[in-house]
């Protein structure tokens, strides 16, 4: 096994010919790395350490951010015949917190970004082009209610660098015990004002378009044209079937979620790009259920924390669209049970008769939804 030595002990041997190696990723050594080291990512030095290290009885010091990854670098060149290998231990914390010189980034490096997604950019799955990828995604959310505020508050700390919020109803006191983006003094406020205010003080970066609109079939395609993911936080069938209809003829993925009383659902249609292949709200739906047996959160009530569950689900479906990771929910409903706190899943296959997905079907306009909802 490696040794390890202090940052002060480091630094005399650096003072004195030693090679010091700073093993973190790219985006890390960007808000400040020890004075007199090289910047070689873990990975490259150990696949190739002939590339950046003089010969194999040089004095060599690896450095991370808190001393495990460099001892695990550290072993690796023993290993591989390296014989004076030692690793800082507490890495760059610890060398700044004993007051020991740093390199600042140059300038035009964006501290922020680095700061602000450091977590994101230590996932190999994500890292800094995954980030940029989202800070150029649009997502539209319908509704800055109860799933609209949980999942809005995920993808604006995650970076998403627009998101429009589209919703034509005000903060009302009855919303708090759910709504988490608003706050008793907002009773009154459009809900897309309220939603806007908080979401840009978690994250000054993100461009929050508040739209003071109700969901219309005039309006539904002027406001998702540019969307690359759409969140379905509306509270009523008439809005889930239009932004089905929407979201088949614009090809737009659409997160679906929805919450009754201590149960919810959540789901990704993606029958636009899919057809044929994955399924949309009316081939789980094709008929909205009456009145009287789905009644709303006001009528039959909600377990408050039950719409962050599902929201913070939706938000999760969005950025793995957005990153192309994992595999989402496309053909699968998801349903959690909050007293029994239990989840399970049902497959659901397109349906090859869908009057709005099936391949080959045009597309029928849309229709009067408030009608077709109250079985008119």
């Amino acid at each position: 096994m490696a040794k390890e030595i202090s940052p002060r002990e480091a630094s005399y041997r650096l003072a004195r010919g030693a090679v010091l190696v700073d093993v973190r990723e790219d985006h890390e050594r960007a808000l400040g790395m020890a004075e007199g080291a090289i910047g070689v990512a873990r990975a490259e030095l150990e696949a190739a350490p002939h590339s950046y290290l003089p010969g194999q009885d040089a004095d060599i010091v690896l450095i991370c951010q808190s001393g495990g990854r460099s001892m695990l670098a550290a072993d690796q060149l023993l290993r591989l015949g390296y014989q004076r290998v030692c690793s800082v231990r507490g890495g760059t914390a610890m060398w700044q917190a004993e007051g020991l010189p740093l390199t600042r980034p140059e300038a035009g490096v964006d501290e922020d970004f680095h700061e602000r997604y450091s977590r994101h950019l230590r996932l190999p799955e994500i890292g800094a082009r995954g980030q940029r990828r989202l800070e150029a995604a649009s997502v539209v959310v319908v509704g800055a209610g109860g799933l609209g505020s949980p999942s809005t508050f995920y993808l604006a700390a995650a970076g998403v660098g627009q998101l429009r919020l589209v919703d034509d109803d005000v903060v009302d006191r009855s919303n708090l015990q759910r709504q988490i983006l608003h706050v008793d003094a907002d009773t009154g406020l459009p809900k897309v004002e309220s939603a806007r205010t908080r979401l840009s003080a978690l994250n000054p970066r993100v461009a929050i378009e508040a739209v003071r609109e109700r969901l219309t079939s005039d309006n539904v395609e002027r406001l998702l044209a540019d969307a690359d993911v759409v969140v379905d936080g509306g509270d009523n069938f008439a809005v889930r079937y239009l932004l089905n209809d929407a979201c088949v003829q614009l090809r737009k993925p659409l997160v679906y979620g929805a919450v009754h009383r201590f149960e919810g659902q959540v789901g990704v249609f993606d029958a636009g790009r899919q057809r044929g292949v994955a399924p949309c709200y009316r081939c789980l739906f094709p008929e909205p259920p009456p009145p009287e047996a789905a009644p709303n959160c006001s009528e039959a009530g909600v377990l408050g924390v039950l719409p962050g569950v599902v929201g913070m689900l939706q938000a999760t479906e969005a950025l793995k669209l957005l990153l192309q990771l994992g595999e989402p929910l496309a053909g699968r409903l998801l349903h959690f049970d909050a007293l029994a706190m239990r989840f399970r899943e049902t497959r659901l296959p397109p349906d090859p008769g869908c009057p709005v997905c099936a391949p080959g079907v045009e597309f029928p306009g849309y229709i009067d939804y408030e009608a077709f909802c109250a079985g008119q």
